[in-house]
């Protein structure tokens, strides 16, 4: 019987979705054997220090590419939303499987939705994508940063140090944390855009014929049509996965409706474009529309962002 390895971090949400590609592939082929290589990656170590200080891309994926290029292990689960749009060579983005909800949400044990927050509030987050939409619709909002697995966090959160914190619904959903919690308030996408890729899942692969042909059925039409315009909107802005871009691409029908925001971490300024086109044009439409947003200054806006993050 052939053995497919899965390079996984060990945190719990990456374990259910490595657990979860793993019986895909075991239902779909009868005859693979699939195993879970667990590890640690330098973003699940350094947990003291913000995302962006400690290196910006790669921070959940690097160890993983490392085990694959050595040849222990052959594929990799990530979190679409964690994936560098770049990749080491003899590796490649083999499969983005359907969505999840893409939303962010904001999880409380004493406030049910945003606007009930107290003035001065406390709220865990260390995305800075996240942290310049809360202080753009909230100025008065104390962020501090939240760093750590689901767990670690809904800890923080019960033992009253902060009053919210912000997760992705996907892992609020496929953890099925909603009876662990007394107020789950999803924003809105006109409230809070995403992370590029929020709600996939991607397979990463050493680039071998028949491992490719074995996990191609895991392709989603729609998830790959969708990622594909955010992940060149975030290449052509040269943007890593840390820095303050969001990026939502719908596919409805035959059309694509697409928004993005680009800003300071304080949110103090920002840049928002909306778009509509049509389906045929997925390939091209990401880039294009990040040259919208470079002619309007976010690359300088970008740059001055960074820079920001650092003195946080």
């Amino acid at each position: 019987m052939k053995t497919l390895k899965i390079a996984t971090r060990k945190s719990i949400l990456a374990m259910w979705q490595s657990e979860h590609i793993k019986d895909r592939l075991t239902t779909q082929h009868k005859d693979l054997n699939v195993e879970l290589v667990g590890m640690k990656t330098k973003g699940d170590v350094i947990l003291d220090t913000p995302l962006a200080k400690i290196g910006g891309k790669g921070l959940f994926t690097k160890e993983l590419e490392e085990s694959m290029l050595r040849g222990e292990s052959d594929i990799a689960v990530h979190s679409l939303k964690d994936v560098p749009v770049e990749f080491p060579q003899g590796l490649v983005l083999a499969a983005i499987c359907s969505r999840e909800d893409v939303r962010d949400a904001m999880i409380s044990e004493k406030y049910a939705t945003f606007d009930e927050l107290p003035k001065g509030a406390k709220v865990g987050t260390t995305s800075l994508r996240r942290r310049m939409q809360l202080l753009i619709m909230r100025p008065d909002l104390e962020i501090i940063s939240l760093r750590g697995n689901v767990q670690t966090r809904l800890r923080k959160l019960k033992e009253g140090e902060f009053d919210a914190i912000i997760l992705a619904m996907a892992g609020i959903n496929r953890l099925n944390i909603k009876d662990e919690v007394k107020h789950i308030y999803p924003f809105s996408l006109s409230q809070m855009i995403p992370a590029m890729g929020q709600g996939a899942l991607g397979i990463e692969s050493v680039e071998k014929d028949e491992i490719l042909k074995e996990i191609e059925f895991l392709n989603d039409e729609n998830s790959v049509i969708e990622t594909t315009i955010e992940r060149a909107f975030v290449a052509r802005l040269n943007g890593g996965c840390q820095a303050p871009i969001g990026i939502s691409a719908k596919l409805k029908n035959d059309e694509i409706f697409i928004e993005a925001i680009v800003g300071m971490p304080d949110g103090s300024e920002f840049l928002r474009e909306k778009t509509v086109v049509n389906k045929d044009e997925y390939k091209s439409v990401g880039e294009n529309f990040a040259n919208e947003f470079i002619k309007r200054g976010a690359k300088e806006l970008l740059m001055r962002a960074e820079a920001m993050a650092n003195a946080l």
